[in-house]
């Protein structure tokens, strides 16, 4: 069996359990152990001193230990990329290749956690109890609705930046796609007309995204359809996307949502027929995300399609997660903030977006994955949001 990379070469299944095999992270000492004196100073007795000091004053917390450099990439396994809930164990692997990113992207360190529990409060606790190790939380692969409750009571609780990626940093790489679009496009961001197929963790932080940004036409569909107040089987979470989008109040099925519509965002499994792209605006935005098996088949999104983005690595506009939280947790980081605003995560956006206008066409409108000016642009304006947010 193969795997297919963007420079369509070839990779085996050889080759990625070997460089599995182990685990993917290390620990190692900044500082030499070659001596009787090294090992004074770096454990007993010298050690106690930056104890006692650290006891009569917390903040010095961060310049004595590596906590204000190190984030938790904590999960339960219960929405792991798009395989589901497959349970803490399969999901290490996921969370160890996410500390790799924060290493790679931010020089950050990253410690993978995996809990064996799918209960709010055990998670909650859990990592309220852990955090005077870490200087940031990036909640990752917890299912929806719960997720919304475990990153909202973990903010509550803790004073310092709280992130679930599958949320927000899906969010801000598609804003920045959208404004970039838009642009190529000669279109104006707040006068999109948006269709979002799913309202699950990456669909409500994309709606919260948009509103920020001053859009206001947005549909959202469920399973059932468009998501509208006169609907009676709405969860909480659903009622108040209701509150917030469809200012319209369109009914019905994905087709008439699509009716004349300019932009189609999906973050969901699904299939977007040719009949109902052939009724959307002329030259739509289209933003099919689902991986591996986009919305929409990548011929006829292109066929039809004014600018076409995936979630996939081998074609054009990859809407990919490392371009955000790599260097929003950086920038947080440096700026010793408390928390992560919705200011702060625009500021992200429109870093992202500003270094793909660089070269900005229908085929560049975010930055390669692997872009190492993404992060740094980043973590400066993540930086000054949260500075100019305090002043």
């Amino acid at each position: 069996m193969t795997t297919v990379t963007p420079r369509d070469q070839q990779i085996t299944q050889d080759e990625i359990f070997a460089a599995h095999e182990g685990g993917k992270l290390v620990t190692k000492s900044t500082a030499p152990l070659t001596s009787m004196r090294d090992l004074s100073i770096a454990y007993t007795p010298g050690v106690a001193d930056v104890c006692r000091a650290i006891a009569e004053d917390p903040a010095k917390a961060r310049t004595y230990t590596g906590a204000g450099n190190t984030v938790a990439v904590v999960s339960d396994g219960s929405a792991v990329l798009g395989l589901g809930d497959i349970g803490p164990a399969a999901a290490m692997p996921v969370m160890e290749g996410k500390a790799q990113l924060f290493s790679e992207f931010a020089g950050l360190n990253a410690v993978p956690i995996v809990l064996d529990t799918q209960d709010v409060d055990a998670i909650v606790e859990t990592v309220v109890a852990m955090a005077p190790s870490f200087g940031g939380i990036n909640l990752e692969d917890i299912s929806a609705p719960r997720c919304f409750e475990v990153e909202r009571r973990v903010k509550e609780r803790l004073d310092m930046p709280v992130l679930h990626d599958d949320q927000h940093g899906t969010a801000v790489v598609v804003l920045a796609a959208l404004r970039n679009a838009a642009q190529v496009l000669g279109r104006t961001l707040t006068d999109l007309q948006i269709v979002i197929s799913g309202a699950g963790a990456a669909g409500v932080a994309i709606v919260d995204m948009l509103l920020e940004a001053g859009v206001t036409d947005i549909v959202v569909l469920d399973s059932k359809g468009a998501i509208h107040g006169d609907r009676a089987d709405l969860t909480p979470v659903k009622k108040s996307l209701a509150a917030r989008t469809n200012p319209r109040n369109v009914t019905g099925g994905v087709a008439d949502a699509l009716d004349g519509a300019d932009t189609f965002i999906g973050v969901s499994s699904g299939n977007i027929t040719e009949d109902q792209l052939r009724h959307m605006a002329h030259q739509p935005i289209l933003f099919s995300l689902a991986n591996p098996t986009p919305e929409i088949h990548p011929e006829l999104a292109a066929r039809y399609g004014g600018v076409v983005a995936t979630g996939r690595s081998d074609l054009p506009n990859q809407i990919n997660n490392v371009l955000a939280f790599p260097g929003i947790f950086r920038g947080a980081l440096d700026a010793q903030a408390t928390k992560i605003t919705p200011e702060m995560l625009l500021a992200a956006s429109r870093a992202i977006a500003d270094v793909a206008a660089e070269t900005l066409d229908a085929g560049h409108i975010v930055p390669q994955a692997l872009d190492d000016r993404v992060a740094p642009a980043v973590a400066k304006a993540v930086a000054e949001a949260w500075d100019n947010g305090q002043n």
